[in-house]
């Protein structure tokens, strides 16, 4: 099929047949019916995507690479960030987020084994893991209803002489009160690190400026996961605008070593023989010296080449997810009476991730969940609602080490018990937000 033709000549062939096929066999659109599985979440693409993926597995890199660079460039000009560094998923992203803070090379500032960290309990425990396994301390505070952020009434409660930072995330694309936050973070000299997985494109208003959430902190973190804003499978990503922060990233996601060469390059610094470093050698290649105790959490060009793509739609699927929100809302409106409906964070403008609902007194979650899934509509809880709550804790509970917990968590634990959420993603039509809001109504009424 391809003798004598040229390279570049036989790939296009190759890219055409893979549009026609993906628009032939793949996203075919069909009337909703009610009772078919609606699910929380799901990919939204096209032969955009899938072009990409095969246009860079023809060129079998594998790793990262020219797709990866495009991205990473791509993002931050999207974000208005300088620094962005694609990994392999969300929690790698906040792993990296946190251990960056645990550099040598941040002096007085670095987070040290003992020293705390306030967060929230009502949330994902990838936004926790990387402070417990490093041996830092979780200081969880309460949230509010109906916004399931940080109750920053708390903050000051939970600081010691011991916080060094603040770790936590924008709740389903609700941004949390920066302001507030940020304010804090500042008076005490604190770093500030946003969960950003569940929340780009949300955007909040500060000092008058219009950002988006993960660029107001010191760190910012996205997941890519195939339910969140934009996929491309696995893969996340870790942006900042300090420069210092930004080589401490780098380092830790590629295997903690002090050079700043991407895959395939070689002596980027013109000094990769003739310096001195730690006590190894003098002219000991500088590929193979570690500044860092790293990893390898760096994602595949075939992931970037995906997320290339999805980032041309990205600025659509945001509106989506606005109106599905909206219309959801207003379709539920009546409902107050038996059910807490969410509200955005004031000075924000969320890039919904999901629905939140909270039973009020006389109504049970359980049977309203019970209802609802029976009549095809997938429902989540908040994650783990009060994670202290987990057997990931019992070892911790039962010795009373490890975490502390500024207050009480009462809206955490009411959460736990009265709340759960259905999704809003950018593949709902109308018809299925429609349906899901006449469902809700029958629960209450079931």
């Amino acid at each position: 099929m391809f003798e004598n033709k040229p390279m570049e000549e036989a790939r296009n062939e190759i890219l055409r047949m893979v549009k026609e096929y993906c628009d032939t066999y793949h996203n075919q659109k069909k009337e909703f019916k009610k009772g078919e599985r609606i699910s929380y979440a799901s990919r939204v693409y096209d032969s955009a995507e899938m072009v990409n993926l095969v246009d860079s597995s023809l060129e079998f890199w594998l790793t990262s690479g020219r797709y990866t660079e495009l991205f990473e460039k791509k993002l931050g000009e999207y974000l208005g960030v300088r620094f962005c560094s694609l990994v392999n998923s969300g929690s790698s992203a906040n792993l990296i987020a946190f251990m960056a803070l645990t550099s040598p090379l941040l002096g007085e500032k670095r987070i040290n084994r003992g020293d705390e960290v306030i967060t929230v309990a009502a949330g994902f425990p990838t936004t926790v893991t990387p402070m417990i396994q490093y041996g830092a301390v979780p200081v969880f505070v309460d949230v509010t209803i109906p916004q399931y952020n940080i109750d920053t009434s708390m903050l000051e409660e939970a600081y010691s002489p011991k916080t060094k930072a603040v770790m936590i995330a924008h709740t389903l694309g609700n941004p949390f009160d920066l302001r507030a936050v940020k304010e804090f973070c500042d008076r005490h000299g604190l770093w500030l690190v946003e969960d950003n997985c569940d929340a780009l494109g949300s955007v909040y208003t500060i000092d008058g400026e219009r950002k988006f959430t993960g660029t107001v902190g010191d760190i910012g973190t996205s997941s890519f996961y195939p339910p969140h804003h934009m996929t491309m499978g696995e893969g996340g990503a870790v942006y900042t605008d300090n420069a210092l922060l930004n080589k401490c990233i780098r380092s830790f996601r590629d295997w903690g070593r002090d050079c700043i060469c991407t895959s395939g390059q070689d002596n980027l610094c013109g000094h990769r023989f003739d310096r001195q470093y730690g006590e190894l050698p003098i002219g000991y290649d500088h590929k193979y010296v570690y500044s860092h105790f790293g990893y390898n959490l760096k994602a595949t060009d075939l992931q970037a080449a995906i997320g290339c793509a999805q980032l041309e739609k990205f600025p659509s699927f945001v509106e989506r997810r606005k109106h599905n929100f909206t219309r959801l809302k207003a379709a539920l409106s009546g409902t107050e009476n038996q059910l807490i409906l969410p509200i955005a964070c004031e000075n924000s403008d969320p890039s919904w991730f999901g629905f939140l609902i909270t039973c009020k007194e006389g109504v049970e979650r359980n049977k309203v969940v019970k209802y609802v899934e029976e009549h095809g509509i997938q429902t989540r809880m908040l994650f783990a609602g009060n994670l202290t709550k987990h057997p990931c804790f019992d070892e911790m509970r039962r010795t009373g080490e490890g975490y502390r917990i500024a207050g009480e968590l009462a809206n955490t634990d009411r959460i736990m018990r009265d709340s759960f959420w259905v999704g809003v993603y950018p593949g709902m039509t109308d018809e299925i937000i429609d349906y899901m809001a006449e469902t809700i109504k029958a629960a209450l009424k079931a």
